[in-house]
């Protein structure tokens, strides 16, 4: 597997009300499928000028990937094998993450129901979790970011200084899913999909490598009765409270 990384952000680019952190900062959020982890986070990137690392962008790729050359999301063997031909790049223009397969823009195309599921399903090998997670703390090195997954707190980015677990009942994760599809101008029945969401729960928290996990250290904060705007003030309070007490 290949990657090429084009550099986000520096510290000086940060809205921090003014304060200046003495170096990058980095905020991990994990938390399930539809809890808003990657709206939020690319919404708080956008307002304090970090770069957002959208992680599950990158297993996706991984699993277009497979799926465009044939290899059988079942078959470890083959997944493993897929990933000597992939190349995966990473591009940043205003805080927000394209991906590239090749020369192709796949930032779109990744986010489909199909490859969504293909996601969970190559997640769970190892070789793909250890080359992605060495491109995403490369990506940390030197920049502040705020990275969303299943396992950035716990193993990606153990050490982040700020760490966040978003969390949202069951239900309600399935009727986002649904407006996610409306907005597209597809539909899919409730039952499907909250049967969809708690498979794909026990697929992350089962895993053998890096499940879904809550860090002991991490924020908690359940999205279910909260809207849009009240996670993303929330989050961005949190972000500059931990950057006032680095900084003090």
């Amino acid at each position: 597997m290949s990657h090429t990384v084009q550099r986000g952000n520096s510290v000086d680019d940060l809205n921090l009300n003014g304060l200046k952190p003495d170096k990058p900062i980095s905020v991990a959020i994990d938390g399930p499928s539809g809890a808003g982890k990657s709206s939020v986070a690319r919404a708080v990137a956008k307002s304090l000028g970090l770069v957002y690392v959208d992680t599950g962008a990158m297993y996706r790729a991984v699993a277009l990937h497979c799926m465009n050359s044939g290899a059988s999301l079942s078959d470890e063997g083959h997944i493993i094998g897929s990933l000597e031909s992939i190349e995966i790049g990473i591009r940043f223009a205003n805080g927000a993450q394209k991906i590239f397969l090749g020369a192709e823009d796949v930032t779109e195309r990744i986010r489909t129901q199909a490859v969504a599921d293909g996601s969970s399903k190559v997640a769970v090998v190892k070789a793909v979790r250890d080359r992605l997670v060495e491109i995403q703390r490369g990506i940390a090195r030197g920049q502040s970011v705020i990275m969303d997954g299943r396992d950035i707190g716990t193993h990606v980015l153990p050490c982040a200084d700020l760490k966040i677990y978003l969390d949202a009942s069951v239900d309600v994760r399935a009727r986002r899913r649904i407006g996610e599809l409306a907005s597209k101008g597809l539909s899919a029945p409730f039952e499907l999909i909250r049967k969809e969401i708690i498979e794909r729960d026990r697929r992350d928290t089962d895993r053998e490598f890096s499940p879904l996990r809550k860090a002991a250290d991490a924020v908690v904060i359940d999205t279910s009765r909260m809207t849009f705007n009240e996670v993303k003030a929330k989050i961005c309070m949190l972000i500059k409270e931990k950057v006032n007490t680095i900084s003090g």
